[in-house]
């Protein structure tokens, strides 16, 4: 049986959920170093190497991907994607500005940031979107083929994070992956196949 789809109301309640989530998660992560898998990870990284921000990474690098969720997943899971992480990459330059963050624990940083990452992105694919790159693929995999969204992020992500040594001391990269490791856990045990499908 297919899922009815939500109302216009409940969509942008959703997407505005998922920019405080995962603009506050990547705030907590970035204000001690850490990256995470993902785009996202890959603009943390970017961000760091370059005079962008972590918005302009993330939208930049997300643009090759509408094409596969245009393609693959229609013009609604699309469009409301773009809208998503152009939402993200907005509040996640000015977050700085609203929240000041003085002490954190690089444990507590990473934890608490995949918890929020984590739990944005599951509210997006519940609403037939995702934060563009890997969520893309991941979803579509996911109703396709049935391979669950967080194993699928999960292979990506250490993947990501295995280039990070590059750039990372080695307890910043453990930190690093234990948040990777927590944000897929919410995705794993939260999104299964067949509960919500694009209409």
């Amino acid at each position: 049986m297919t899922a009815k789809r939500h109302p216009l109301h409940e969509d942008l309640l959703a997407f505005f959920s998922t920019t405080v989530l995962v603009s506050l998660g990547v705030h907590l992560l970035s204000s001690v170093g850490l990256i995470t898998g993902g785009l996202a990870g890959m603009a943390l990284l970017l961000a760091e190497i370059s005079p962008w921000g972590f918005g302009l990474c993330f939208a930049l690098l997300n643009l090759p991907f509408y094409v596969l969720a245009l393609l693959e997943l229609g013009w609604r899971f699309t469009l409301n994607t773009i809208i998503c992480v152009l939402l993200v990459a907005t509040l996640s330059e000015w977050i700085h500005l609203l929240v000041a963050l003085d002490t954190v624990q690089p444990a507590f940083a990473a934890i608490a940031g995949g918890v929020l990452i984590g739990f944005g992105m599951l509210i997006v694919f519940r609403h037939q979107a995702s934060l563009g790159g890997v969520g893309i693929l991941a979803y579509y995999l996911q109703n396709r083929f049935g391979w669950r969204a967080g194993y699928v992020q999960l292979a990506v992500d250490l993947t990501i994070l295995a280039g990070g040594a590059a750039v990372l001391p080695l307890p910043l990269l453990a930190m690093s992956v234990l948040g990777a490791v927590v944000l897929n856990a919410v995705l794993a045990v939260n999104h299964r196949p067949g509960r919500y499908r694009v209409a």
